[in-house]
């Protein structure tokens, strides 16, 4: 999946498997109280304002460089082997890269998630229920729709997990992404997926090993790769709540509910406000 400054930033980071080997991955996070002796910038400059930024969301950031950037208005940091941008005047931060994200540095927001969640949800909405495979307890708490492949590591972890999932509430909505492409074995054999009288049990006997059956039929398995992509999709699982919001690659189960209890939390206004 997209990977952010998550080491440095305190963000989630994301398990999954990628499309392609991917480059850019976040670094170990430094250890707590870990100096930065290389930049001392005059108080009062926008370097130290770009400096206080960084360490605004992330008070243990080992920051090798701050300077100018190639963009006016911002400043250029180096945290860790990755390079952010930082505005003058301290209060934005931007994270580069798949997925590059806006933070605001006073209420640690993620803008860009903001206004890509909005996205997301429409893209999902335009997938039937009919066309997902559905795992789902009684009066699910949440729901989650899921872009899953069949031989990523990633997926079959979390679905060997389908029944904590379950117990926690949460109700899992699995659509299509195969990783390979369309035209793909992968995509023949999800196909094949879709197909069966049963794509409950053919999914879980494919993400095992176990055969499948050839089949083919009028799917939306095309239209959900789609989607994925469309969605900003790099790699599977790719786990959306219903709100639109990435919640990360492969999350575990206690902390997935955990995750999804903080959103419907913030998104129920307070009583008397």
């Amino acid at each position: 999946m997209k990977i952010l400054l998550s080491a440095v930033l305190g963000a989630m980071s994301l398990s999954a498997c990628a499309q392609a080997p991917e480059t850019g991955k976040a670094p170990a996070a430094p250890a707590a109280g870990t100096p930065s002796p290389k930049v001392q910038p005059a108080a009062g400059t926008p370097d130290a304002r770009a400096l206080a930024a960084v360490r605004a969301l992330s008070p243990s950031a080992v920051v090798d460089h701050v300077g100018a950037a190639p963009i006016p208005g911002f400043r250029e940091v180096v945290v860790a082997g990755q390079v952010a941008y930082a505005s003058d005047d301290g209060k934005y931060l931007f994270v580069p890269g798949q997925g590059g994200s806006l933070f605001e540095v006073s209420t640690r927001k993620d803008l860009t998630e903001g206004a890509l969640s909005k996205i997301r949800r429409g893209l999902v909405a335009t997938i039937p229920a009919a066309d997902r495979i559905i795992f789902a307890p009684e009066n699910p708490k949440h729901r989650v729709t899921v872009f899953t492949d069949i031989s990523c590591g990633f997926c079959r972890k979390m679905h060997s997990e389908m029944a904590e999932y379950n117990r926690q509430g949460i109700a899992v909505e699995y659509v299509a992404f195969p990783r390979a492409g369309i035209g793909s074995a992968d995509y023949r054999q999800m196909v094949s997926v879709w197909c069966a009288h049963d794509r409950r049990k053919a999914l879980t006997d494919a993400k095992n090993d176990r055969p499948v059956p050839a089949r083919t039929c009028k799917t939306t398995v095309d239209q959900q790769y789609d989607v994925g992509q469309r969605a900003g999709l790099t790699g599977t699982p790719m786990v959306i709540a219903e709100d639109g919001r990435q919640i990360g690659g492969y999350v575990p189960p206690a902390r997935m509910r955990q995750v999804l209890d903080e959103l419907a939390a913030k998104a129920t206004p307070a009583k008397g406000s």
